[in-house]
């Protein structure tokens, strides 16, 4: 007889005074014993993680509150906080961009308290970086009056409406700092700066703990002593200047061949017009000027763009006598097409970028005084530079605004005396009359009284103004009022503005930002018409 199978279960034992025997049963950890051996977190509680202790005890919690994460997502979670890098502003970046506390997107900011007594000492004033002080103050002031947690914790940057800046604004609460060589002064503003800097990288070893200065010798000290710094790149349109929109555009040689086929062409109001197609348009921008030159000649302005269609207007020729402008004539391909543009009623701003003796201001006075006398476009001219001292300044100045401004005007002066000798048909006195009626439609202005104003019917030339930041340059276009024609020249290689780059120059930062309106126009003049000398002073100096 066969024996009955085993059972797959154990049974309990049946006799009631022997202890029962139960398989033990998984049990949750919170229940498993009376004192449990770890304490279970809150989620409305904050947790710090173990780098973070040590920086606690100083003051310096850069905690994040979140929930507990589950335990497959704490690596990613951890790897996303060491991406978040940790930037350690210097004073000189406050003072020159104020708004640059919401520029650096996910990251969190730190500022020690040797930035805030040195953004307290340069608040007084009337000058541009007391303003952006003052600025920078009230931004620190709101973030700080909006923060509904412990400062120690951090103040979320997205408080005050900027939504890109996710990152959190850390203060220095209590005094600390790493030991630094011996030969740096400790009482030096910058050397506790370092100090500092130093402290966190010790403090957080996870993070990119990052010093942001405009200071070349900031940074050059920092990273002698192993410590990450940067520029403050944020305020630099360009990279590379060399990239930087010129307004021209050369054609490929086989252009009409590819594009002959399916062109139309039209005359209106004694203008021909080209309407074209194909992979070229792709590049091109409104008012930006083509040409070709090889075989017979083309000269022509982006008008419009519709899609892959694109519109050309052929160029008045400025090159041949008979479209003098006040005389003067343009010498090559990008002076002519400087002059359509200025002379064009439909372009309300121009900018001309050049090298000394490219005609950059002769170009913009003839158009002005056609406009102002002879086309009766406008009803007086107003030519205001920034007064940047190349070399060290003379001190006050005596007079009205007018002579103020008279040492800063030479450019002015000359290019006065070049249109005046154009007309030769009314002798020494009929010059000499000519030169007293223009200079009653030319008025100097100071930029310094500039604020507030509004000017209508007016040809507003802003000279050297790669010497202006971006928002002094804001400041002048938007003065302009009905009727306002707004010309900026300058030469980006010709900076004298301490912290001013070519990449950040507020005239880098108004040719980028017009390009493509209908309404404006640029043009990059390449050749110098000045003389030979000045040529070959400016290519080999």
């Amino acid at each position: 007889m066969p024996l009955p199978k085993a059972p797959s279960k154990p049974a309990t034992i049946l006799d009631p005074t022997a202890p029962a025997i139960a398989v033990p049963r998984r049990v949750p950890a919170a229940r498993a014993t009376a004192e449990p051996a770890v304490l279970k977190i809150p989620a409305a509680v904050p947790q710090l993680r173990r780098s973070e202790a040590p920086a606690a005890e100083h003051g310096l919690t850069l905690v994040e509150r979140h929930a507990p994460a589950a335990p497959a997502r704490k690596g990613k979670a951890r790897d996303a906080q060491a991406r978040r890098r940790l930037f350690v502003l210097d004073t000189n970046v406050l003072m020159h961009d104020p708004t640059s506390l919401f520029r650096f997107e996910e990251h969190d900011l730190f500022l020690p308290m040797m930035t805030l007594e040195e953004l307290d000492a340069h608040k007084k004033g009337m000058t541009e970086v007391a303003r952006n002080a003052r600025q920078a103050s009230r931004s620190l002031d709101g973030l700080v009056a909006s923060c509904k947690t412990p400062i120690e914790d951090g103040m979320l940057l997205s408080t005050l409406g900027n939504m890109d800046a996710t990152g959190r604004l850390f203060l220095q609460t209590q005094a600390i700092g790493a030991a630094l060589p011996a030969s740096l002064p400790v009482g030096k503003a910058d050397n506790q700066i370092l100090s500092v800097v130093r402290a966190l990288k010790e403090l957080h070893p996870e993070r990119d703990v990052v010093l942001v200065s405009k200071d070349i010798n900031m940074r050059v000290k920092a990273r002698a002593l192993d410590l990450a710094a940067e520029d403050y790149f944020n305020d630099k349109v360009l990279e590379d200047t060399d990239i930087l929109y010129t307004g021209v555009h050369a054609l490929p040689a086989n252009f009409w061949d590819r594009n002959g086929k399916g062109m139309e062409s039209w005359q209106q109001a004694g203008v021909t017009y080209y309407r074209i197609s194909g992979p070229v348009v792709a590049d091109l921008l409104v008012n930006q000027f083509v040409y070709l030159e090889e075989g017979a000649p083309f000269y022509a302005q982006v008008r419009e763009i519709r899609g892959k269609t694109a519109v050309l207007r052929v160029l008045r020729d400025y090159l041949h006598a008979k479209n003098a402008v006040w005389g003067v004539t343009a010498r090559n391909r990008e002076q002519s097409f400087a002059l359509n543009l200025l002379c064009d009623p439909e372009c309300d701003f121009v900018s001309l970028i050049g090298q000394a003796g490219t005609g950059k201001t002769l170009l913009a006075l003839a158009a002005g005084l056609a406009q102002t006398f002879e086309a009766k476009r406008f009803s007086e001219i107003i030519f205001t530079r920034a007064t940047v001292p190349v070399g060290e300044d003379i001190g006050f100045l005596p007079g009205t605004e007018e002579e103020k401004m008279a040492p800063w005007m030479g450019a002015l002066e000359d290019n006065l005396e070049v249109l005046n000798r154009s007309d030769e048909s009314g002798g020494e006195w009929g010059r000499a009359a000519t030169n007293d009626l223009i200079r009653t439609r030319i008025r100097i202005k100071s930029m310094s009284f500039m604020r507030g104003r509004t000017f209508i019917n007016k040809f507003l030339i802003i000279d050297e103004a790669q010497n202006l930041t971006p928002k002094q340059m804001k400041t002048l276009v938007t003065r302009a009022g009905m009727g306002t024609k707004v010309v900026c020249l300058g030469n980006i290689a010709q900076i004298d503005t301490p912290y001013l780059t070519e990449g950040s120059s507020g005239l880098t930062y108004v040719v980028d930002r017009f390009k493509g309106w209908p309404h404006a126009g640029h043009v990059t003049l390449q050749r110098g018409e000045r003389s030979r000398l000045a040529d070959y002073a400016a290519e080999a100096l």
